[in-house]
């Protein structure tokens, strides 16, 4: 049971920015990022692979065959932000996100523990 609240858990620290990718309208207010600007392109592209994270995720909670890979990607998704967010020196602007994934590591550590144990 908390191998399934893990990584519902982990799909919901994903979930705002995949629904970007179905809502751009949300880049804007979440980024600071006008249609006009060509970033705003490279954020939707952002927003579908944090769909496939969330899908990775939703995936894993019900198939335990799937958990190995799911957690090499959202430990991948997750780390790698966080070890960018504090390589640039904390940038303020994205402390929520940085605080929300904190929040989510131990519950990755538990789901990769889990999956790689046996």
């Amino acid at each position: 049971m908390l191998q399934l609240i893990s990584w519902l858990i982990l799909a919901a620290v994903h979930i705002v920015p995949a629904i970007a990718f179905f809502r751009p309208s949300l880049l804007t207010s979440l980024y600071g990022i006008e249609a006009s600007n060509s970033l705003f392109l490279l954020m939707q592209h952002r927003a579908a692979l944090f769909l496939a994270v969330v899908l990775a995720c939703l995936w894993a909670a019900f198939h335990a065959e799937s958990r190995q890979l799911a957690a090499i990607i959202v430990g991948v998704s997750m780390l790698t932000f966080l070890a960018l967010y504090f390589i640039a020196g904390s940038p303020k602007p994205l402390r929520t996100i940085a605080v929300t994934d904190m929040a989510g590591l131990p519950f990755l550590a538990y789901a990769a523990y889990s999956a790689f144990k046996s």
